[in-house]
């Protein structure tokens, strides 16, 4: 297991971590509630932090959480590319939304093999290449209340001379 997927699975340090570098992530309460090699499942409640006027979690908070439902994916598989340097930027995001989020929605990304299959690539290659992920915000009950698409961009660092 990389350092990155052991901060995220432990509570205490996940949440330093935020603290650090996703400050607004620590405060509406993200959660990892899982991350493997094919997927990640990130959740956020709605409440006062995170609605909007209509008493349903703003399009904000979800996007938040769903993000980093592909980024952690991300970010964990290019720590595992080390000692190989890879960087990462989101390219475009487009959303779906289906339904009013309250509760705890939870949003999974399961492209772990696409990825995999990616990060092979932008290493042999030495070329930049982009890949559509996709996370799936789901109520309480199990209904899907909205559908992000994450386009990531990641490229082999190179070392200077």
């Amino acid at each position: 297991m990389n350092k990155f997927r052991r901060a995220v699975t432990n509570s205490f340090q996940f949440k330093l971590f935020k603290l650090k570098d996703l400050p607004l992530a620590y405060v509406a309460g993200l959660r990892v509630n899982e991350l493997n090699d094919s997927q990640c499942t990130v959740s956020i409640k709605h409440n006062y932090l995170t609605k909007n006027p209509f008493r349903s979690m703003y399009f904000a908070a979800q996007a938040m959480a769903a993000e980093l439902s592909t980024g952690a994916m991300v970010m964990d598989k290019v720590q595992e590319a080390l000692p190989t340097k890879i960087s990462m930027l989101v390219f475009t995001m487009r959303a779906d939304f289906s339904k009013k989020a309250t509760g705890r929605i939870h949003f999974t990304c399961t492209d772990g093999k696409q990825l995999d299959d990616l990060i092979k690539t932008v290493i042999e290659s030495n070329e930049g290449q982009t890949i559509e992920m996709k996370s799936v915000g789901v109520d309480e009950s199990g209904e899907v209340v909205s559908t992000f698409y994450f386009t990531w961009t990641l490229k082999k660092k190179h070392s200077k001379v």
